[in-house]
């Protein structure tokens, strides 16, 4: 489905201020088609004057929708004389009359009987949606009637709310230009509506409202109270309050603000309302989140936890590291001793993996840094005269650490054997060359794929080499990690300007397809 921003520039000749006006109004018009129990369709004038075109539409969670189709990209023509279907020109030419009313005189309208043309009894009105005094497109509300009924106390309440939006919306005073940044999850209607007077005291208190203030420990009834005073009076003692407690609870600023009492989390959004310059009251909307955020602090006390664990392990493998040098100085046999030198640069590129953990809250890394520091350090292997210069080109990006553990040793081993055996640990240099592919939007192939090649410009592969009979445990070791536990392919062949070169293809999840 085509983006807001997309139709805007393909259909009309809008600035981008009033793109981004319009960006904001959609991403918080959930609020208004609630509160109207009524389908919302936003319509702006084509680009040659022809006509409207829709470009966002929203239905109600309070009610039953008007709409079974979706509506964006469709375009209502000045003239509708030329649509074949009798009730559907009806329908077009009396929905063009109604928007093109609002548009012309600036104002909210409305039809004076439903429209039972589409077999459900449907009120209209339109809504001209005004930024900095020009009009720049005009909404759509359509009421599904077929379940009408006396209207409760919290239905008059929802319609007035609604109402007012709407004035704010024809104004120009809605959406907020100067709203502060809103929660990943605001409250929404359903959750809890309260609304106050222009004094910021409490005419109606929906049940959802009002039970989460009693999780806070009220007593009373809600109606009546100042809510910045009682929310200010409930908020725990000794408990840090949010600066901004006092004027989101007085529905003084368009803001969001959290209140903690008696192990209960209650989190508000005050939207202030504003009718030809006058603050006439405000709705705050009130949602328990309580066990919400029992979830978070529990994930925030895990990530440490495994922060932690791998902050350990990297530790312990030092600690491993440090007694497998030790014995291996105590040894008189070279071979014992490279063995154990071998083992130590296997636990060091293992334990390079989980320092980088243990500094990530998720379990993924930006190999770069681990893989230069992996073939620095295997590339330790050579004598200090011998000058092997190795050096990576492109970039790995973030891996999970089940990929990079296991690549870290890949490296290690690879590097190490082209100084032991490519270059006989004489001067030369190690190129690790790598490219990413990550899979592209919507491909059926989930992961993408990363390309490793290391190579070096020593003596080649021997004549008759062959990696499947090949007794190296580090060949071994590569092959194993590669292929078995990597799902990858490994090939090892001769450059044809001398030298080895090993090439890697890996699959690469599709949770972690970017680069830093």
């Amino acid at each position: 489905m085509p983006h807001l921003s997309d139709l805007i520039r393909r259909y009309t000749s809008l600035k981008t201020a009033d793109l981004e006006w319009l960006h904001s109004l959609v991403s918080d018009w959930q609020l208004l088609a609630d509160l109207s129990f009524a389908d919302l369709v936003l319509w702006v004038r084509l680009r040659d004057g022809s006509g409207w075109v829709a470009v966002s539409q929203m239905r109600p969670t309070t009610g039953p929708t008007a709409f079974q189709d979706d509506l964006v990209e469709a375009v209502l023509p000045d003239e509708v004389g030329g649509v074949a279907d009798e009730g559907e020109r009806i329908r077009m030419a009396s929905r063009l009359a109604l928007i093109d009313r609002a548009w012309s005189e600036g104002r909210i309208c409305r039809e004076g009987d439903p429209d039972w043309s589409g077999g459900v009894p449907v009120r209209e009105e339109t809504i001209p949606v005004r930024r900095q005094g020009k009009l720049i497109g005009v909404i759509q509300r359509s009421t599904n009637l077929s379940s009408a009924r006396t209207p409760s106390r919290l239905e008059l309440t929802y319609l007035q709310s609604a109402s007012d939006l709407a004035q704010m919306i024809a104004e120009g005073a809605f959406p907020f230009s100067d709203q502060g940044p809103l929660m990943v999850r605001s409250p929404r209607v359903g959750d809890g509506l309260l609304r106050l007077d222009r004094d910021g005291e409490v005419v109606y208190a929906s049940p959802n409202a009002l039970s989460a203030y009693r999780r806070l420990g009220l007593t009373a009834d809600l109606v009546g109270a100042r809510l910045a005073r009682t929310t200010l009076d409930l908020a725990a003692a000794g408990d840090a309050r949010d600066e901004s407690l006092t004027w989101t609870a007085g529905g003084r600023v368009p803001q969001e603000s959290e209140v903690e009492a008696r192990g209960s989390t209650v989190q508000l959004r005050a939207i202030p309302l504003i009718t030809e310059g006058v603050r006439i009251g405000a709705l705050v909307m009130v949602r328990d989140v309580t066990e919400l955020r029992r979830r978070e602090r529990e994930l925030m006390t895990k990530d440490a936890t495994i922060r932690e664990i791998h902050h350990r392990v990297k530790n312990n493998l030092q600690t491993v590291a440090a007694l497998l040098r030790l014995q291996s100085r105590r040894l008189d046999s070279t071979e014992g001793q490279a063995a154990l030198d071998e083992a130590v640069r296997r636990v060091g590129s293992i334990a390079i993996v989980h320092e980088m953990l243990s500094h990530t809250p998720d379990e993924i890394v930006d190999f770069d840094d681990i893989a230069d520091r992996v073939i620095e350090m295997a590339a330790e292997v050579s004598s200090t005269e011998a000058h092997v210069t190795p050096h990576r080109v492109g970039h790995f990006g973030l891996l999970s650490a089940l990929v990079a553990t296991p690549l870290s040793m890949v490296l290690t081993e690879l590097v190490q054997n082209a100084v032991e055996h490519g270059l006989g640990y004489g001067p030369g240099s190690i190129e690790v060359r790598v490219r990413r592919e990550d899979a592209p939007p919507g491909a059926e192939e989930a992961s993408g794929r990363v390309f490793i090649e290391v190579t070096d410009d020593g003596g080649g592969l021997p004549a008759d080499f062959d990696i499947e009979g090949s007794n190296s445990l580090g060949l071994q070791i590569v092959r194993t990690l590669v292929v078995a536990e990597l799902g990858g392919h490994l090939e090892i062949k001769p450059r044809d300007d001398g030298g080895t070169a090993v090439a890697i293809e890996l699959p690469v999840d599709a949770a972690v397809e970017q680069t830093p």
